[in-house]
């Protein structure tokens, strides 16, 4: 068989405060990207830098996981913003991020957005302007994480930003390709074989069997794994065996 090769991606530093949502520690020990949140969505200055320490010791590549203004609804509600003022906020959150990263002797490797900006984005072409305009103006040689077709990685690629294309093990997916909303059931995958054997195939074999039951590709170079779900350290541990039993090799892209 021939080698492939895939990223694992996971968001990390989704707390705040005294409040903790993931597993960082453990997670780092597994992932070779981390998403952190940026403090607009989850995460705050002592998170930031908690979490750049631990993967710069451990050699996992930062991300900043920039968000709508949204603390109290995990930036997973739909909204509004001025294209003006979202570029400026995506470039404040990756500069947040930059500081601490530098901190611990390593940089700011790609962006991605997070839930309902995400979302957004895949089909906005405003609203992915905007992103793009905000990664610009932090850094333009920062690549952009995000789903294969969308307006974003399309609005990227014509301003000259690197895109690196994902897939999500425990995410249904449409029969057009796009991620089933987290408001419909079935949404969330959490049967572990499930997710394993889905894992295999995007890396392998580059498709996925959709919720309506069709087999759709599925180009990705990261493969995320979420780290709010119940066992999700455990889940992660089992993908990444797999993946390197079925003969994949496990590499960060930036």
């Amino acid at each position: 068989m021939s080698t492939a090769l895939i990223d694992l991606n996971a968001d990390l530093g989704e707390g705040f405060g005294r409040w903790r949502l993931t597993d960082d520690e453990e997670l780092l020990s597994v992932v070779t990207s981390a998403n952190v949140a940026c403090g607009f969505h989850a995460g705050d200055a002592v998170t930031m830098r908690r979490v750049c320490d631990r993967a710069a010791e451990r050699g996992v590549r930062i991300g900043a996981q920039v968000s709508y203004r949204d603390l109290a609804g995990f930036g997973r509600r739909a909204m509004d913003v001025p294209a003006e003022e979202l570029a400026a906020e995506v470039a404040y959150q990756i500069g947040a991020l930059e500081v601490f990263a530098r901190a611990a002797g390593t940089r700011v490797s790609y962006v991605k957005p997070h839930g309902a900006l995400y979302n957004r984005v895949v089909h906005d072409e405003y609203q992915a302007r905007a992103v793009v305009d905000g990664v610009l103006l932090a850094d333009d040689s920062l690549p952009l994480l995000g789903l294969p077709g969308s307006r974003l990685l399309e609005t990227a690629e014509k301003a000259g930003l690197p895109t690196v294309t994902e897939a999500f093990a425990d995410r249904a997916y449409t029969d057009e390709g796009t991620l089933v909303p987290r408001t419909d059931e079935g949404a969330v995958i959490t049967e572990e074989d499930t997710v394993v054997t889905r894992s295999v195939g995007m890396a392998r074999l580059g498709v996925v069997t959709s919720q309506g039951g069709r087999e759709i590709p599925v180009h990705a170079r990261s493969l995320c794994l979420h780290g709010d779900t119940p066992g999700a350290v455990g889940l992660a541990r089992r993908v990444r065996a797999e993946l390197e039993s079925a003969g994949v090799r496990v590499e960060a892209f930036a």
